[in-house]
């Protein structure tokens, strides 16, 4: 228990780890030549199959999504191939910034925590990667759903009962807007350029983590 201290927690796939690289040429090694049109299938299939099976395992939910992109994209799919981005996730690269900006964010005093859409064993072995330790993970397995849901951001609160709380993540869809309607403080990674529907859901928006200390601290 750690109550009335400052936190900021993270969606790590995406914001501090390069998804969209590690999914592509994953499925390179699969369907070389064809990772770009996967990777955008593959995320139009991932959240249907988290919201159909919310009690999956990440492992599973990554295997089903990119078997249906696969289907979708004509794309021959050999059944013992389907675990290939479970296989390769641990190595996938964590964008250049996080350390640098995280250890800003240490000490200055703020504590860190992952709320993260995946399995304890993977993202066990990315923390090996990430260059700062987190004094806290919330986990799809450990919450029994998968963001949008609420599931983590309640887990967190009732487990460290934080006295300041900013999320940081990429996600609109998973993080930002159930953020928002949970009341928390927010700072979006826009890292695509994507457009808000609704800019009151985003108030702090950055490109990047550069100067993330000061956009903290702001929110």
């Amino acid at each position: 228990m750690m109550g009335g201290m400052r936190w900021v927690t993270f969606d790590c796939f995406g914001t501090l780890v390069d998804w969209r690289h590690g999914i592509s040429t994953s499925a390179e090694l699969i369907a070389p030549g064809q990772g770009a049109r996967l990777l955008e299938a593959y995320n139009r299939h991932e959240h249907a199959v988290e919201a159909e099976s919310p009690g999956s395992r990440y492992r599973d939910v990554m295997a089903e999504a990119l078997r249906r992109a696969c289907a979708e994209e004509g794309v021959r799919l050999n059944p013992d191939d389907a675990g290939v981005l479970a296989a390769t996730l641990p190595y996938w690269p964590v964008f250049a910034e996080v350390g640098g900006e995280l250890s800003a964010l240490r000490e200055a005093g703020w504590r860190l925590a992952l709320l993260t859409n995946c399995d304890r064993d993977l993202v066990a072995e990315t923390r090996r990667r990430l260059p700062v330790p987190f004094d806290a993970v919330v986990t799809a397995e450990d919450a029994g759903a998968y963001k949008p849901a609420h599931d983590h951001f309640e887990l967190f609160r009732n487990t460290y009962e934080p006295e300041t709380w900013v999320h940081v993540a990429q996600s609109y869809f998973h993080d930002m807007e159930p953020a928002y309607r949970l009341g928390l403080a927010r700072v979006w990674i826009n890292r695509l350029g994507d457009l808000p529907s609704d800019r009151t859901v985003v108030p702090h928006i950055q490109s990047d983590l550069h100067n993330l200390l000061a956009a903290v601290e702001t929110a």
